[in-house]
């Protein structure tokens, strides 16, 4: 790939503010082998946009789907949670969150708060990149001042762990400067005739180059992915289980950032992000279906079983929102009263349809299959 068409990263020591803008030259993702990535990306994907609109409830694919995407964004920056733990702190609606579920909890919800954000807003910009990272880090903090020093440093315990492999623009009016360009590139679809995943994968790139924040622009820049195919119109929902695949490869996700600052590799980047938008549709859509399945034999089942039970269709919607559930949700969505939620529940788990739990004196109960099918 000839380097005259991007001018790359030349010292990693030292800020890049010649960081290019954007859009990049067409001749670095026009080319056969990305062009057949891209149509094989775009039609997994709108498999899964087929098959989710199709679903009744739309909260098995919100609460389930999108926090197993928080749990897999937060595990690439080490941030590790049991499904447990996260299931338990979820249904408790956050308040016995601590720690790493805590995290996790917080970049759903900056999922959400910027899903939310560009529905009542015409297109991005910089207060959506701001809001997003304040959610997920719980700060009042904004845009690196002109002082804040910020480098990328080598992971691990190998020969180069601890050396720095980038480092980011500097300066407030840099970064700025930086981040219009691409606020004007992911909005301006008439300047910029780009193939959206395209524009994303780039987008994407573009956004950890600029590193607008002190932390947290690895779980930021990958919402951002979710919600620029929201935004034009490729999912009606952030369900698409992306960070998924970049757990499982995370060393090419790297290796492939660094590939484009210091080699200006684009194809082998921009390759990477859409075989994860290949394969995480797949594997979404497979898990819709998985949840849907179960979901109706359980149904069928309860019916078949379990005798004069009232609203069995909003009971197992209730128990198919999330692997917990307690007496309480079912109350609050105003189904049952809480005698009857108690004994319905207790009725399911004699069934074992559910688990019946008790830890640390609360009362859960477990979904075994859909605990199952989000856990593979």
């Amino acid at each position: 790939m000839p380097e005259t068409l991007y001018q790359i990263n030349t010292d990693r020591n030292v800020p890049w503010n010649t960081l290019p803008i954007l859009p990049i030259h067409e001749g670095l993702y026009r080319t056969t082998e990305i062009y057949e990535r891209l149509g094989e990306a775009k039609a997994a994907l709108a498999r899964l946009q087929g098959r989710s609109v199709v679903i009744p409830n739309q909260g098995l694919l919100i609460n389930s789907i999108s926090l197993q995407e928080a749990k897999a964004s937060s595990a690439i920056e080490n941030i590790f949670t049991t499904d447990d733990e996260l299931y338990r702190a979820y249904s408790e609606k956050n308040t016995g969150a601590t720690g790493a579920s805590k995290e996790v909890l917080r970049a759903r919800e900056a999922l959400w708060t910027g899903y939310h954000y560009l529905q009542e807003q015409a297109a991005f910009s910089e207060q959506y990149f701001i809001k997003v990272f304040q959610e997920v880090k719980q700060t009042k903090d904004e845009i690196r001042p002109d002082f804040a020093n910020s480098t990328i440093k080598q992971s691990g315990d190998g020969p180069n762990a601890g050396q720095v492999v980038y480092t980011p623009p500097k300066g407030i009016g840099v970064i700025k400067g930086k981040l219009e360009n691409l606020i004007e590139f992911l909005n301006n679809d008439e300047l910029y005739k780009i193939d959206h995943l395209l524009k994303m994968a780039i987008g994407h790139f573009q956004f950890e180059a600029i590193h607008p924040f002190r932390d947290g622009n690895g779980r930021t820049g990958r919402i951002f992915n979710i919600h620029y195919l929201t935004k034009k119109g490729l999912l009606d929902l952030p369900i698409l289980f992306l960070s998924r695949y970049i757990m499982d490869n995370k060393d090419e996700y790297y290796s492939g950032l660094m590939g484009v600052s210091q080699r200006g590799d684009w194809k082998t980047w921009l390759l990477y992000m859409l075989r994860a938008v290949e394969v995480t549709s797949t594997i979404t859509y497979q898990k819709i279906n998985d949840i849907v399945s179960s979901k109706e034999a359980i149904l069928e089942h309860i019916k078949k079983e379990a005798g004069k039970i009232r609203k069995p269709e909003d009971l197992v919607e209730m128990i198919f929102t999330q692997p917990f559930t307690k007496v309480k949700h079912l109350q609050e969505a105003k189904i049952y009263s809480e005698t009857t939620a108690r004994d319905y529940l207790n009725k399911l788990s004699d069934m074992q349809v559910l688990e019946k739990k008790t830890i640390e004196g609360h009362h859960y109960y477990l979904n075994h299959e859909l605990y199952k099918i989000l856990s593979e």
